[in-house]
């Protein structure tokens, strides 16, 4: 089959590589109709995160028709359209039972690697290196899926691919940083970041009860598009965001905060974002957290900062004095994809939200490496890619 892999920093290929089998009894496999290149794949492209191989599959958005079941897999039969949370997931252990199903206890394979970075190992994840269990993703034309009687959601009848694939990842991620702020009626929620992810936290906030939504970005696509949702919008090239939000809150922060950026913040925002891309360069620091100390700085007293965003390793000059004599509440998650699915597809169901309002690039899986030089490099209006594997 083809597949998108990864060969290197900034090294994306697509190639013939062996088509997956059936391998536990509760696998299945699906012929893959649609699949999206995420933020956190860019991670991986930009040669951030540890321990991937050459030749690994790439990808964690992904849906498709099943063609393949175990035998024991008695959910899913050949035909069902599903969609694939990106967590992998037994359904069985301490975790899966709570509702946690992105702290599987079985999902990861070799947990002994990520155990000695952050002393305990979360779920394994498709395509996103070998520290989370080196699981081939869903960037291809077909995607084996473990416990696979767990993880998918079946589509109903008259959706389409669009509408229900950005389940697999970033609508849930979204709503559950929106979820993660206790929205009260009257807050105000703060969002930095105006890429997929934000742009679903931000539809979310609106949907839970958020009075007003303050999104940040300098993306000139993106911030439209975020204005298109309802958000006042701060350029944070143009404008100072901690003034400018003690501004728009009378002095007092804003009731919540969102961090859906993560490790790869611009470098060129701030004094501490250039401090924080130096020490990466010169192997000082192992992430760019400028956009979490913002955020802390920025919520009222007894808030919330709730973060999204994608952190690998040691996060350096975090202001926990501000955060600690200030009362904030601190919430973050990979994010545990079951537990929300079927809410969220009732919500699209019932016409609340269609996600794929946020689809700029529709392609063939020969064009995904040129598109992730696209999005990387926030070209030609990319917000959103999605794939077509099977030409559709």
């Amino acid at each position: 089959m083809k597949a998108l892999t990864w060969h290197g920093k900034h090294d994306i290929r697509c190639e013939s590589v062996p088509d997956p089998q059936i391998e536990e009894g509760r696998d299945a496999i699906i012929k893959v109709t649609a699949c999206a290149i995420c933020g956190s794949d860019l991670h991986l492209f930009n040669g951030v995160m540890p321990d991937m191989h050459s030749g690994d599959i790439m990808g964690h958005e992904t849906m498709g028709e099943v063609v393949e079941v175990g035998k024991d897999n008695k959910k899913l039969k050949i035909g069902d359209r599903v969609v694939v949370p990106f967590t992998i997931s037994c359904g069985e252990c301490f975790f899966c039972r709570r509702g946690f199903y992105s702290g599987c206890e079985r999902s990861n394979p070799d947990p002994s690697k990520v155990k000695k970075m952050w002393g305990n190992s979360p779920a394994g994840l498709f395509g996103y290196t070998h520290l989370l269990g080196g699981y081939s993703g869903g960037q291809a034309e077909y995607l084996r899926i473990p416990y696979a009687d767990v993880g998918p959601i079946k589509v109903p009848d008259g959706l389409s691919d669009e509408q229900v694939l950005f389940l697999s990842d970033i609508f849930p991620t979204g709503y559950m940083a929106a979820d993660f702020c206790n929205i009260q009626s009257g807050d105000t929620i703060a969002i930095w970041g105006c890429g997929p992810v934000g742009q679903m936290a931000i539809k979310s906030a609106f949907i839970l009860g958020a009075e007003r939504v303050i999104a940040i970005d300098t993306v000139q696509e993106r911030l439209a598009l975020a204005e298109e949702s309802g958000a006042v919008t701060l350029d944070f090239m143009d404008e100072d965001v901690y003034d400018k939000l003690m501004e728009l809150t009378n002095g007092r922060g804003a009731d919540a905060c969102i961090d859906a950026v993560g490790t790869e913040a611009e470098a060129s925002a701030s004094w501490d974002s250039r401090l924080d891309r130096i020490k990466v360069a010169t192997f000082m620091g192992t992430d760019r957290p400028h956009v979490l100390r913002q955020a802390i700085h920025s919520c009222r007293n007894f808030g919330t900062v709730s973060i999204v965003g994608v952190y690998g390793g040691f996060l350096d000059k975090i202001p926990m004095g501000s955060a600690i004599n200030r009362g904030l509440t601190f919430r973050m998650a990979q994010t545990p994809v079951q537990h929300y699915l079927p809410l969220l597809m009732e919500r699209i169901q019932k016409g609340e939200i269609d996600p794929s309002f946020v689809i700029t690039h529709r392609a063939s899986l020969e064009e995904g490496p040129d598109l992730y030089k696209t999005f990387r490099d926030k070209k030609d209006g990319c917000i959103k890619v999605v794939l077509k594997p099977q030409g559709t």
